[in-house]
């Protein structure tokens, strides 16, 4: 078997919702704590591409193994008027206290606990077309500025 290679895609930074859009927690489901998070807008950038995040939301489940599930679709724009959709699946988990500080919005070292995210992107945009046909994965943290990702294209 090949060697699975990558090459860096973009830096992914969300800005997080500010009240009243904070969180809607629906509350334990059957399949766990279930809450929503508005995406109200952040930034990307690459060599290929880079712009804004529009909006988007991201449905999170916390699970019974204390695994945080997330479901995330945005609506991305480049800086040159071209629109991505990007959805991605991920997982967070680590240490309860680690997890909890990260949920209260303070920064946690990356290294501390496991974020990880693999994303699919959606356009019409012929300039931008190659993106419908990679796979990607990412690494989740937390800064100052909010959740992001350094995301890679699988080669």
């Amino acid at each position: 078997m090949p060697e699975i290679k990558t090459r860096h895609l973009m830096t992914f930074r969300i800005r997080p919702p500010e009240p009243p859009l904070g969180p809607l927690e629906y509350g334990d489901t059957p399949f766990g704590r279930r809450w929503v998070m508005p995406v109200p807008g952040g930034r990307f950038d690459g060599d290929r591409l880079r712009g804004r995040i529009v909006f988007g939301s991201d449905w999170l489940i916390r699970r019974p193994d204390n695994a945080t599930v997330l479901d995330v679709r945005l609506t991305m724009e480049t800086d040159d008027g071209h629109l991505i959709g990007m959805r991605y699946r991920g997982l967070r988990l680590g240490p309860e206290e680690v997890l909890q500080r990260h949920l209260n919005g303070d920064v946690v070292d990356a290294s501390e606990y496991y974020f990880r995210i693999a994303p699919f992107f959606e356009t019409a945009s012929d300039k931008y077309g190659w993106i419908n046909t990679i796979i990607a994965v990412g690494i989740g943290d937390r800064t100052e500025e909010g959740p992001g990702y350094e995301i890679y294209e699988i080669l």
